[in-house]
């Protein structure tokens, strides 16, 4: 077919240029899915849900990088990546010298509650969660924890919560007084036999606590805790699951005003 006239004088032709031909034949490149885990990320998964459910076990030595990039089929440096990022997590442990090596590590309820202590302490200290928030919340968790204690309390538990309890002494130290107080509630907490309820509790009652440390509340203040450890100890030894969380209950009213009080002086001076 021959070029068509212009009114130039000039002819055209109907056939598409080849490069124009191949720029709108040239595809365009995939864009990443974001939601799509990197190469690491699902080493990691895949590790984690062999550690959660039982196929690498608590203390097994992981096999070593060459091994595990052959495993999944990808290099050493994912692998590697990966295991950082599970140790990241306390889900892995690592040894040097003789016996080194990677090895499955289960996180134990202190490890877990002292993490979580930890960032409620940053938002607590942000003020992002307010005393009021953790009063509430301890509440919740403290009172059913002392019923199922009086439910489930062993003889041993029992001796436990009565040496727990400090004998008055002539001057009052704060940090003794905290000291036996925190053994008091937290055994309450391991009676109660519910491992989700102390990992819950604990950190909220070692934020609260705090102020304490810094403060001189007077020995009858110190006194009237005691007496009401007793009574507490009292209702879970004779399995009063009833008396055992409304004595808890009113313990934890009890301690409120002076939360509030010593959360107050602790923001005035963050901004004097």
């Amino acid at each position: 077919m021959s070029p068509k006239p212009t009114a130039t004088g000039k002819s055209t032709s109907t056939t598409p240029k080849a490069g124009a031909a191949a720029v709108a034949a040239k595809p365009r490149p995939a864009s990443r899915d974001p939601r799509r885990k990197k190469a690491y990320e699902e080493v990691a998964a895949t590790l984690l849900e062999q550690i959660v459910h039982g196929v690498r076990a608590n203390g097994d030595r992981l096999p070593s990088e060459t091994v595990l990039a052959n495993e999944f089929g990808v290099s050493r440096a994912t692998v590697r990546e990966a295991l950082r990022a599970l140790t990241a997590r306390d889900m892995i442990r690592t040894a040097k010298g003789t016996g080194g090596g990677s090895y499955v590590q289960v996180p134990s309820v202190q490890h877990i509650a002292a993490s979580l202590h930890t960032s409620l302490n940053l938002l607590s200290s942000a003020a992002y969660v307010t005393v009021e928030e953790l009063l509430e919340a301890r509440e919740l968790l403290e009172v059913p924890a002392a019923r199922l204690a009086a439910e489930r309390r062993e003889d041993t538990d029992v001796e436990r919560l009565r040496e727990a309890i400090r004998v008055a002494g002539p001057q009052v130290d704060a940090e003794v007084e905290l000291a036996y107080n925190t053994d008091f509630h937290g055994i309450i907490l391991e009676t109660c036999g519910n491992t989700l309820l102390t990992i819950a509790a604990q950190p909220i009652f070692m934020v609260l606590r705090s102020g304490f440390a810094r403060s001189s509340l007077g020995a009858g203040f110190h006194q009237a805790i005691r007496e009401q450890h007793h009574e507490i100890a009292e209702a879970i030894d004779g399995g009063e699951s009833a008396r055992a969380g409304r004595l808890m209950h009113e313990h934890l009213e009890y301690l409120r005003p002076t939360y509030e009080t010593l959360s107050q002086e602790s923001q005035a001076k963050k901004h004097a």
